[in-house]
């Protein structure tokens, strides 16, 4: 068991993650290939692991639902299209205001971060394609639920997950609702996503920006 994040460190930071990644990925070079990033820790890795396999890349929002008294934890998510993935015991300790005031915050921070991190245009063409969603891992799993859901109702015509780490829980049950999982790393005591980064830090909104503008998203 590791007693500090650091000596776990399997990727320097999120670029050397996608690095890796986009290695992984390598089957899924050339062809009519999308890499949509989770914003905005999926940001980087996904622009890395695109470039890596020359596919296309944007972004797709989503968000978590956090607890209101617990914040870093969520009862669920919501994407851009408005699939809503929701722990209904959790929801219904909660209260109908409450969820109701959480969904309305986060669906302002969603058409924010579109206009902000897409210039407000739409998701490029789903459809009959090769969907990749990265993330810069997987904790509990409900934002990528949440974009899987987005993905499916536009009909892929194959959906893959591809994340430097995630627990083994959270990998065999997105496994079982995508084509194709791929995991870098699933430590064998998961604590956060962070615990596989040597270099870890919340991304701001302007290096946010950098990295789309220097990807052309922007």
């Amino acid at each position: 068991m590791c007693t500090e994040m650091a000596s776990c460190a399997r990727f320097r930071d999120r670029k050397e993650a996608g690095e890796m990644l986009g290695e992984a990925l390598n089957a899924h070079r050339g062809g009519d290939t999308l890499v949509l990033g989770v914003p905005k820790g999926g940001i980087e890795v996904g622009m890395r692991s695109a470039e890596a396999i020359g596919a296309e890349f944007s972004i797709v929002v989503v968000r978590k639902l956090p607890l209101p008294d617990s914040p870093e934890a969520g009862f669920g998510a919501i994407a851009e299209d408005g699939s809503l993935i929701i722990c209904e015991k959790l929801a219904s300790t909660l209260g109908r205001k409450t969820v109701e005031r959480v969904l309305s915050a986060q669906w302002l921070e969603i058409k924010r971060r579109i206009l902000l991190l897409r210039a407000g245009g739409s998701l490029p063409r789903i459809k009959a394609r090769t969907v990749i969603l990265i993330d810069d891992g997987i904790a509990m799993g409900s934002t990528m639920r949440a974009a899987i859901a987005l993905c499916r109702k536009k009909n892929p015509e194959k959906l893959v997950v591809a994340v430097p780490v995630a627990s083994e829980q959270t990998a065999q049950e997105i496994a079982g609702v995508v084509d194709e999982l791929i995991v870098l790393e699933k430590p064998s005591f998961f604590v956060a996503v962070a615990q596989a980064y040597e270099n870890w830090y919340d991304v701001t909104d302007a290096e946010a920006i950098r990295l789309l503008k220097e990807c052309g998203v922007l």
